[in-house]
């Protein structure tokens, strides 16, 4: 067998056994994701500084609070 054809056999047992709640649950505990979420995060976020944090902080509570 190949890899896909296990993959898709664990998931047809995992819906038979479980249901489809119990085997979105299992899954979703089990997959490990993919990309660099660490290099995703740094593009999207960057590298501020503290005190920018913490301006920004500021900010958003003036915003709701008024």
């Amino acid at each position: 067998m190949t890899q896909e054809e296990i993959r898709l056999a664990e998931i047809k047992i995992l819906g038979e056994q479980m249901g489809p709640v119990g085997m979105i649950r299992f899954l979703q505990q089990s997959e490990t994701g993919h990309g660099d979420y660490t290099s995703e995060r740094n593009s999207l976020l960057g590298d501020p500084a503290i005190a920018d944090l913490f301006l920004e902080i500021e900010k958003s509570n003036a915003n709701t609070n008024p």
